[in-house]
């Protein structure tokens, strides 16, 4: 069995398009691509004439306003916007780059050039807010504005200007050329030498305005910084009265220093430095030296052997002992030739004793001089840091006094920065503010237009050509989603899932006439589908069969008698049995009568043999369905029909059942569960897909096998993809015996 799906129309998943990881098969999107080119062409085949129409239509219609449309010239004049140099208000490491705001400083430009102040200045300088021409050529009601006899109306001047401005607007156009500095302003108007004009007053007025901007801005920054520099005085003031005052009150003396601040370039700054912090800093150089003195004395006193070193540093004991060394040196020769007693031994000893004395005498007096020195470096020591000691108290004192006038001067200090600077800037202003610089340079002046600029025929015929494509395609769009009908063989499979057994053509002549001739299209149709149907089973040709569809009409029953004649033909003896009992049709194509049938033998005759009829048709009988039944679903749904068809296959190779449609009606899917197949008849153009889909989705739920479908009364030409959705019910009672369904 063939699953049918029950989700909207989506093309059925074919063995290339099968998944390959995450990604589809290329070959799945290339046939999707295929499939939707192809749905195009078809479509612009079949809908060729109403998108034609459409461009012919558009084409006549940009022709017929090209000839209308009043001609229009345009003036156009090119301007070079230089980037402006220079600003009174530049600050270092604030203001960015002129690279980077090139861009931002051109858009403004631009936008300035199409503001509405400047719209209005020209419609004010030209005169055009008071012309009622003026309006009336660009189609603005401005009776309102003026008198009956034209004159304008002072109170509504502010209205006439504003509407003239946005008039103006509206056919003024900025168009920079890129990578310059250039800029083409362009004005559009039926009158070329208003044009001009126009454009004329825009570049100058542009170019006053950029004046007057720039004035105004310096002029307010002027106001500004007097105001700013007023008020930074009087806080200088201010400041340096409350610091005199603080210093004279808590008694803080601060002396100028001058220092060389500047380096090579010999520039001198002075500051200022407390009396206080002056003095710590001299005495505290003192006592760092007299610690030094103290040190040194202490280290030459106490150092081992220390007066010995100093007494013979000394030039008096050096000269003693010299002389005492002379003295023994000759004592010495003379006890070599007399005795100690010898006198004037005894005076060299003399000698020498009082030389000892006095060498004696000496060291001493050098080790007292080293104590004394000692002594007297601490002395002077302990008295620097005692005054030391007493001034760091004072400059502690004097800081914590001295908070509040650095606070005073700091504040005194950022003041007169600010007044210095902005004294500076406004010095600048004047100096920039007087100048008047221009940035604005008309490159081409505006000339007066020789030929319109609009309509232009070749761009309106492309336009409406244009238009006639669209509109022509949205035409065709709709009436695609209009017509419902299947339309196209292909979508048999990609629809329902089910395979395509024969596209049966429509004919002109009566279906059944066709059918006798052996070498009509229609015949040869039929006969591929009994082809295709040989395929759908290992035994060839299903032995019994369905034949159906979902509504009336469609050709069943044609399909039904035209495949059980091509069976005969082939297969051997054929019965085609006539189970639509609320609205029977084949003794009609068949020309027999209709007393004995398929109704006579479910209520329980069993006489079969009296209910088939031979036809004209060799190995070709007929059983047809009988007087009305009450209720067929009720005849249907008991063991007879499966006893028949069992009983018929011994005689029949095959036996074909014209059975009812599937929507609205019970017996089909209770027929379709008893046969071996079902084929399911679609009419092309006609039979709306989502009432198919519903039809096969009840077939399958009735466990019928669904060979395939039939795609009847095709025609060639109108092949395209559409979709739709419609049904009814009411198909059978109290009807009467009907023509054939062909």
């Amino acid at each position: 069995m063939i699953p049918i799906p029950s989700q909207r129309a989506e093309p059925a998943m074919t063995p290339d398009m099968t998944l390959r990881g995450p990604e589809f098969d290329a070959s799945a999107i290339r046939n999707g691509a295929v499939s939707i080119i192809t749905m195009v062409i078809s479509t612009i085949r079949r809908r060729r004439w109403v998108i034609l129409g459409a461009i012919g239509g558009s084409i006549l219609l940009g022709i017929l306003l090209t000839i209308l449309m009043t001609p229009r010239f345009t003036a156009s004049a090119t301007l070079e916007i230089q980037r402006e140099t220079g600003s009174f208000v530049n600050v270092q490491g604030v203001q960015q780059k002129d690279s980077a705001v090139d861009q931002e400083f051109y858009n403004t430009q631009y936008g300035l050039l199409q503001s509405q102040t400047l719209a209005e200045r020209v419609a004010a300088d030209l005169g055009l807010s008071e012309s009622p021409d003026f309006f009336r050529t660009v189609s603005i009601k401005s009776n309102q504005w003026f008198d009956s006899a034209g004159r304008p109306l002072p109170a509504m001047r502010r209205a006439r200007v504003k509407a003239a401005g946005s008039a103006l607007l509206k056919s003024f156009a900025v168009s920079p050329l890129r990578l310059s500095r250039l800029v083409t302003i362009s004005f559009t108007y039926p009158d070329p030498a208003m044009a001009k004009r126009v454009i004329d007053t825009w570049s100058s007025d542009f170019v006053k305005l950029t004046l007057e901007r720039r004035f105004e801005m310096t002029s307010y920054a002027r106001q500004f910084l007097e105001g700013r520099i007023k008020q930074l005085r009087q806080r200088i003031d201010q400041g340096q009265r409350d610091l005199v005052d603080y210093a004279s009150r808590e008694g803080i003396i601060n002396v100028p220093v001058t220092s060389n601040s500047g380096g090579n370039n010999g520039s001198v700054s002075v500051t200022e430095r407390s009396l206080v912090a002056g003095n710590l800093t001299m005495l505290n150089d003192e006592l760092n030296k007299a610690i030094a003195q103290r040190v040194e004395a202490e280290s030459r006193l106490n150092a081992p052997g220390g007066s010995v070193q100093e007494a013979l540093q000394n030039g008096a004991i050096s000269t003693l002992r010299q002389r005492r060394t002379e003295l023994s040196a000759e004592y010495a020769r003379l006890m070599v030739q007399f005795e100690p007693n010898y006198p004037p031994a005894m005076a060299v000893r003399r000698q020498i004793e009082q030389l000892d004395a006095a060498i004696t005498r000496e060291e001493n007096r050098v080790g007292s001089s080293l104590e004394q020195e000692y002594k007297a470096a601490a002395r002077r020591e302990q008295d620097l840091k005692a005054q030391v000691a007493q001034l760091k108290t004072d400059f502690l004192d004097q800081r914590r006094r001295g908070v509040e006038y650095n606070v005073i001067q700091r504040d005194l200090d950022t003041n007169q920065q600010l007044y210095d600077g902005l004294l500076q800037r406004y010095k600048e202003i004047g100096i920039a503010g007087g100048v008047g610089a221009n940035n604005i340079v008309v490159v081409d002046p505006a000339s007066v237009p020789q030929s319109p600029s609009s309509p232009n025929l070749l761009l309106n015929l492309l336009a409406a050509t244009l238009l006639g494509v669209i509109l022509g395609g949205g035409l065709a769009f709709v009436l695609e989603q209009i017509d419902q009908g299947l339309s196209d063989p292909g979508e048999v499979n990609a629809y329902f899932g089910i395979p395509l057994l024969g596209a049966i053509p429509k004919v002109e002549t009566n279906a059944l006439e066709a059918l006798s001739d052996r070498k009509s299209s229609l015949s040869e149709a039929y006969l591929s589908l009994q082809t295709n149907l040989a395929f759908s089973t290992s035994h060839g040709v299903p032995r019994s069969l369905a034949v159906t569809s979902s509504r009336p009409a469609e050709g069943k029953s044609t399909t039904a008698n035209a495949l059980a004649r091509s069976l005969a033909r082939s297969v051997g003896r054929v019965l085609l049995i006539d189970a639509d009992m609320r609205s029977p049709s084949v003794h009609h194509q068949l020309g027999i009568e209709n007393r004995r049938g398929l109704s006579n033998y479910l209520s329980g005759d069993d006489d079969v043999t009296s209910m088939i009829y031979n036809t004209v048709y060799p190995g070709m009988d007929v059983i047809t369905a009988g007087p009305h039944p009450p209720s067929a679903p009720d005849l249907l749904t008991g063991s007879r029909l499966d006893n028949l068809i069992n009983q018929l296959l011994e005689i029949y190779q095959c036996v074909v059942f014209d059975i009812p449609p599937v929507m609205g009606l019970a017996d089909a899917p209770l027929i379709s569960s008893r046969v071996e197949g079902i084929i399911f008849v679609i009419e092309a153009h006609s039979t709306q897909k989502a009432m198919a889909r519903v039809a096969l989705q009840r077939l399958a739920a009735a466990h019928a096998t669904i060979k395939g479908a039939v795609l009847t009364k095709f025609n060639s030409k109108r092949a395209h993809y559409g979709y739709g959705y419609d049904y009814g019910y009411g198909y059978g009672y109290g009807q009467e015996d009907k023509a054939p369904d062909a």
